[in-house]
């Protein structure tokens, strides 16, 4: 039970930690499109993203799949930007229509995230043979990290929206526009060529 709750509190608090602010930069283009009413679809959402960090997490921990710790660092702003421009591009429809794309964004994008996961796992476990449970038991903390966020961004969302009247199509556009700024510093500051 400790492995547990140490396995768990590393990945809750990997994602809680501001450092990490890249993940929850994603998070944030990627739930900003959704209302409170909507958590169900959005809990999905941020599930399919961690299956997919986890799979190339696993994949990483086993030795499996070896990508360059550079390129995975620009790829994950990247992978924030081309979200948030596609909120940008399409905030008149709002959420109507996005699911599978930001189904796609959450389990595709979660690939590549999970790489950058991944020395911070490996250096976690060290050469442990067991890594399946440690790996299940960080995914769990990350799940609920992500949770925790993505329910703060659908409250601020309902909050600005319903208190300040802001419409929906300019919070996505503020909000969007602000991660998209982040993202392309984060690009140039990661440029790996």
């Amino acid at each position: 039970m400790n492995d547990f709750i140490l396995y768990f509190k590393m990945g809750l608090f990997h994602v809680l930690d501001i450092k990490a602010y890249d993940h929850i930069l994603f998070l944030i283009v990627l739930a900003v499109v959704y209302q409170f009413k909507q958590w169900k679809k959005v809990v999905w959402l941020i599930t399919l993203f961690t299956i997919g960090h986890s799979i190339t997490l696993a994949l990483s921990a086993y030795n499996i799949l070896k990508v360059r710790a550079d390129l995975v660092e620009f790829l994950i702003p990247l992978t924030i930007f081309i979200t948030g421009l596609m909120n940008v591009l399409t905030a008149r429809k709002a959420s109507v229509g996005k699911e599978n794309q930001n189904l796609f964004f959450a389990l595709f994008f979660g690939l590549i995230h999970g790489l950058g996961f991944s020395n911070y796992f490996k250096a976690m476990i060290g050469r442990s043979e067991d890594k399946l449970f440690p790996l299940i038991e960080f995914a769990l903390g990350v799940e609920v990290a992500q949770i925790i966020i993505v329910g703060l961004i659908l409250l601020i969302g309902g909050l600005v929206q319903s208190v300040f009247g802001v419409n929906r199509r300019d919070w996505i556009l503020v909000a969007s526009s602000i991660v998209i700024g982040f993202a392309v510093q984060m690009m140039i500051n990661r440029v790996f060529w």
